[in-house]
């Protein structure tokens, strides 16, 4: 009795302790994926806080105390001499002139090429889907010269439609290979109920493809906002004209030759942050319920 006794009190111990050992390890590695990410996300944002800092700061205070220093002034100066010198606003209205139209008709060509793609047996599909996005896979500085005489021999060079096309082009195939995806686990009984109904090819894509495919949608369209107006490549290869230039061409020409006011450009650098921004917030719940759904599927 005593030693049966005894071998169960020292079973029951041995669960606990295991218990114990678990929680710590538990904890620990809580603690740890914390701290880790705290860690990265100070050193992500610290680029951003110096920036934000020195646009608040004077040229003398930079020239006399260094860029990396703690700031000895306050100014909004910076904010008025970057609008005024570097004509930020007709920049602005450039890079909306050149994103909103680039964004939506990137969306609905790659709608269009996603959903006979993935709906209808199309000969080669495969091959086609591979063909376009190994054309995302090339390096764009191999194809900047090519494209920049093709627009010259076109007559289109240093315009803004010049640049909306190009950047659909390079867009179509990256978009058209996810939504592919996500439209290719539609069931199909709805397209049959919506033919058997009446519904034509193009009603079936508007009424019926399409709200299902909105998550994927709203997560493209973010990406999409965001790199074709932070776009600066294309943009200095394509346009001359400086009336003509976006946000980011417009920030990059205030880069002074011999002296640059560091001040004035971090001021136009977080102007040029701002629409991003917004619209990252905007869509930030679709962004992520799209990505959320596009693992899943």
């Amino acid at each position: 009795m005593t030693a049966t006794a005894a071998q169960t009190r020292t079973a029951g111990a041995r669960p606990a302790t295991t218990v114990r050992r678990r929680s710590r390890r538990r904890t620990a590695v809580t603690v740890g994926f914390h701290t880790s990410g705290i860690l990265i996300s100070l050193a992500w944002f610290a680029p951003i806080l110096v920036v934000l800092i020195t646009s608040f700061r004077t040229f003398d205070d930079i020239s006399a105390n260094g860029i990396a220093s703690l700031p000895h002034t306050f100014t909004l100066s910076t904010y008025v001499q970057a609008w005024n010198q570097g004509g930020l606003f007709q920049a602005l209205v450039n890079s909306m002139i050149v994103t909103i139209p680039t964004v939506i008709l990137t969306l609905l060509f790659s709608a269009a090429a996603a959903f006979g793609l993935s709906r209808y047996r199309v000969p080669f599909r495969r091959t086609l889907l591979l063909v376009m996005l190994a054309g995302n896979l090339l390096p764009v500085q191999m194809l900047l010269i090519p494209v920049a005489r093709l627009t010259q021999q076109l007559n289109v060079y240093d315009t803004l439609g010049a640049l909306i096309a190009v950047q659909v082009a390079f867009g179509i195939g990256f978009y058209t290979f996810v939504l592919y995806g996500f439209m290719r686990t539609i069931p199909h009984e709805l397209q049959e109920a919506a033919t058997l109904d009446g519904a034509s090819t193009v009603r079936i894509f508007l009424q019926v493809i399409l709200p299902l495919t909105r998550p994927a949608l709203a997560a493209l369209g973010a990406l999409s906002f965001t790199w074709v107006f932070n776009d600066l490549l294309w943009s200095i290869t394509l346009l001359q004209t400086s009336e003509k230039l976006p946000i980011t061409a417009a920030v990059l020409s205030l880069q002074g030759e011999y002296v640059s006011s560091w001040s004035v450009i971090a001021a136009a650098t977080v102007v040029a942050a701002i629409p991003s921004t917004i619209v990252f917030l905007l869509f930030q719940r679709s962004f992520i319920g799209g990505l959320a759904l596009g693992s899943v599927k």
